[in-house]
């Protein structure tokens, strides 16, 4: 079932624009501020929404660069 979503998640990420998974990085990083934030004051519930902040931008940073490395590969050819 998780796998599912997380299939999903990948395929609507690799379907936006570089611009678009800047903001999604800028969002997540927003959030993952937060969600520190809040633990340390002992106010967040949900301790697991640090690690999905934490994968939504390693998901997008590595998207970004895969496409870095394509343009690269095809400069050179």
């Amino acid at each position: 079932m998780a796998e599912v979503k997380l299939k999903e998640i990948r395929r609507q990420m690799r379907q936006m624009t570089d611009a678009e998974l800047h903001q999604e990085i800028a969002a997540s990083r927003a959030a993952l501020y937060d969600y520190r934030r809040q633990n340390a004051m002992r106010q967040l519930t949900d301790t697991a929404a640090i690690r999905r902040a934490r994968r939504q931008v390693a998901r997008a940073l590595t998207i970004l660069r895969e496409r870095e490395l394509q343009a690269a590969r095809e400069a050179k050819q």
